[in-house]
């Protein structure tokens, strides 16, 4: 029988009854949560997360573990390149994946109401250099804060500790004019399989108190200074917390 898919394409038991995506949560990462009760329960919302490493673990924890913590699936928004791949755009969507751009986003946030995630890093968080681990990364112009004013949405942010240590870097080069990071994992297992594994570190993640605003939603436009102020009071906020939880932390290993 035929697994039904929402109108996003998405496979409603894709990410909660996946036992890859539950083993990895529960046993390789041992993922913890604080602050959970920062993510609303009811309307929609963008929950706005750090980003690194080779392959998109954040993104997944975050899904998956809100999904099955707070009861809630999470769409993620992410580059249209992976829809030009065969199957890869198809199995994104079935795992509640959304091309990035502003019409879906609005959909989303302002019409269904759901729980959107963005990483606003971009690809500056995965291959920055090792002198960069724990650093955030500019969070380019701004444009998620100014989705969420125009959806008339809260922020959320969450920040995770141990996704840069599941891959981490040894250095960067650069290819055809963009930078490439050489990660340990291919450096110990080979390009290919260290390309996907991930070393078995401890993750913790922490939701910080959502950012509103008193902004009316789709205005014409929305003044760039404001946008770009609060998309720094965030990226702030995110710094300091992952600044206080690498203080705290015992071991990459045990957390």
């Amino acid at each position: 029988m035929s697994v039904p898919v929402g109108a996003w394409g998405r496979d409603p038991s894709g990410i909660r009854d996946n036992p890859l995506y539950r083993w990895l949560y529960d046993i390789w990462f041992r993922v913890e949560w604080k602050g959970l009760d920062h993510v609303p329960r009811t309307g929609g919302a963008l929950l706005v997360a750090n980003h690194a490493g080779m392959m998109p673990i954040d993104g997944l924890i975050i899904q998956y573990g809100v999904e099955r913590e707070v009861g809630r699936p999470v769409y993620a928004l992410a580059h249209d390149g992976f829809w030009r791949w065969p199957y890869v755009g198809e199995s994104l969507s079935r795992f509640g994946g959304v091309v990035a751009h502003p019409e879906n986003a609005q959909r989303l946030l302002r019409t269904e109401r759901r729980l959107v995630a963005v990483l606003p890093e971009g690809a500056k968080g995965p291959v920055k250099p090792p002198s960069e681990k724990y650093r955030l990364q500019r969070f380019g112009r701004g444009g998620f804060v100014e989705t969420a004013m125009r959806a008339g949405v809260p922020i959320v942010p969450i920040v995770l500790m141990g996704t840069e240590d599941a891959t981490p870097t040894a250095g960067t080069l650069r290819i055809f004019g963009q930078q490439a990071p050489i990660t340990w994992n291919a450096l110990l297992l080979g390009p290919l399989l260290g390309a996907f594994v991930q070393l078995p570190v401890k993750i913790r993640g922490r939701v910080l108190e959502p950012a509103t605003f008193e902004e009316p939603p789709d205005l014409p436009e929305y003044g760039r200074s404001r946008v770009m102020d609060e998309a720094e009071g965030i990226r702030a906020r995110m710094q300091q917390a992952l600044d206080e939880m690498l203080a705290a932390r015992r071991s990459i290993w045990t957390g």
